[in-house]
């Protein structure tokens, strides 16, 4: 994929498109594990705990672009994302686990990279799909998208819930990204 062509740049969107629509829960995860520590140490806690969760969610998803060049699971991956999609139309996200606020830095920030890294599968599953393979978009789409879900997830939820094409935008770009894994799997189209 050539840099700044027009299939990058909607690759670039979906990413963000992807990352906005999936990881507002995470970003609840992150307040609720900040929430007991003093308001001084509450920034900086939710600073480090973000930078460690991308850096595991780059990680996560290096690898999962890697693994995607196996013959199947790009098949398999598409076929996931695509009930990724169904979901996130039709289950209650009101549940956000078993979150507890932590009472040290230290704490609040394992908590924040533990939960961020276990609820993240579907976002890493999506973007490795969307990037086609291009670590650069991966990496450029989460440092653009992390930021605003991390401070502005209150305002994403609220605007999810007033307007709510906004899921049926996110879960059309999230089929639209597993039909392309689909349609690309080296089994049915080498």
């Amino acid at each position: 994929m050539e840099w700044f062509s027009s299939e990058w740049f909607v690759a670039l969107f979906s990413i963000i498109i992807i990352d906005l629509v999936l990881a507002g829960d995470n970003a609840i995860v992150i307040g609720m594990a900040a929430r007991n520590l003093d308001k001084s140490k509450q920034k900086l806690t939710i600073w480090l705990g973000t930078v460690g969760a991308i850096v595991i969610r780059v990680l996560a998803t290096f690898l999962v672009v890697w693994l995607l060049k196996i013959p199947g699971l790009m098949l398999a991956g598409g076929i996931i994302l695509l009930y990724i999609a169904w979901k996130l139309l039709t289950e209650d996200k009101e549940d956000h686990g078993e979150v507890k606020a932590a009472g040290s830095l230290w704490a609040a920030i394992r908590t924040i990279i533990i939960a961020d890294t276990v609820m993240s599968l579907d976002n890493v599953l999506a973007i490795a799909g969307a990037s086609h393979g291009n670590l650069a978009l991966v990496i450029i789409g989460l440092l653009i998208s992390m930021p605003i879900v991390v401070w502005g997830s209150l305002i994403i939820i609220k605007l999810i819930d007033r307007f709510p094409v906004l899921l049926y935008v996110g879960s059309g770009v999230l089929a639209y990204t597993a039909g392309k894994m689909i349609v690309d799997e080296q089994l049915i189209h080498p």
